[in-house]
């Protein structure tokens, strides 16, 4: 008995619609697909397919099981070619997308490290904030700061950064500070145009979820500019901490309403699959995951 051919084989045979299919597929007889389906189906006291003479259907009990196979022999698949990842060298050109705040700012110091400890990779590195289009446009990765990654690419999430409320002391000294995510109705507010949520803003706090809307005096889809800005006393800002961390640390910038938190965002590596991750792939993530541990 080889429960895991029988559950590759009536994986196979679901995917495939038939008999005959699953038998081409697995190179193996039409009555040899039978049995192992039928050995299976007793051993496990159920019925798992309605067969007619035109179609074969999934009972209940066959869509909950084939789910089941599904990922054992997804995750069986990752095992394998994690194992004969490591006997192959990582090396050859990588084509990397990443934000450019974040790439300047968080990975731009991480390269070099990753430069020497692999040596035979090549890294091709464009920063662009537009979302682009792994397969069409040919990357082997990208970095994408989002509350939820794309269901149809495979992520890893590398570490989180939250979005933070804050102006400098001059602004505040010169228009107060605002109290209520609704007082910034009365404020300069400085927004950048790829925030998800555009010109609505939203907090949670004491009450609840509050969503707000802003007038920006300054709109742009730079928040190196919105934080620049900032510096120089001209209003409100919404960037996440990874890019202003350093201001609230020194002082130049104060932290506003932190009672009431914006959004959090993950940092996500992004692979089009989960199949046939190539070594030099894996170990940029895997690298990436070990440096940016803890950053925030």
């Amino acid at each position: 008995m080889d429960k895991f051919l029988e559950m590759k084989t009536f994986a196979t045979v679901v995917d495939g619609g038939s008999f005959v299919q699953a038998a081409d597929t697995l190179g193996m007889s039409k009555p040899a697909v039978s049995r192992h389906v039928a050995e299976l189906e007793q051993r496990l006291g159920v019925r798992l397919l309605q067969r007619t003479t035109r179609k074969l259907s999934l009972t209940e009990e066959g869509r909950l099981f084939y789910g089941r196979c599904k990922a054992l022999l997804a995750d069986v698949e990752v095992a394998e070619e994690e194992i004969t990842a490591k006997s192959i060298a990582a090396k050859g050109l990588i084509k990397v997308n990443v934000p450019v705040s974040f790439g300047l700012l968080e990975l731009a110091p991480l390269w070099p490290d990753f430069m020497s400890k692999y040596p035979e990779i090549t890294l091709d590195i464009t920063l662009a904030d537009r979302i682009v289009d792994l397969v069409e446009e040919g990357y082997d990765m990208a970095i994408r700061i989002a509350r939820l990654p794309n269901s149809s690419l495979v992520s890893k999430k590398l570490t989180s950064t939250r979005m933070v409320l804050c102006a400098s002391p001059g602004y505040l000294k010169k228009h107060g500070r605002p109290k209520h995510p609704s007082e910034l109705a009365n404020h300069s507010v400085l927004a950048y145009s790829l925030l998800a949520t555009g010109d609505l803003w939203e907090f949670e706090g004491p009450e609840g979820r509050v969503t707000v809307g802003v007038d920006p005096t300054l709109r742009t889809n730079s928040g190196d500019t919105c934080r620049v800005a900032a510096l120089q006393n001209k209003g409100i800002v919404l960037q996440p901490s990874f890019m202003v961390g350093g201001d609230l640390r020194d002082g130049t910038l104060v932290e506003l309403m932190p009672q009431y938190r914006s959004l959090e965002f993950g940092v996500y590596a992004i692979y089009p699959t989960r199949q046939y991750v190539a070594p030099k792939v894996r170990a940029l993530v895997n690298f990436l995951t070990k440096a940016m541990d803890g950053v925030t």
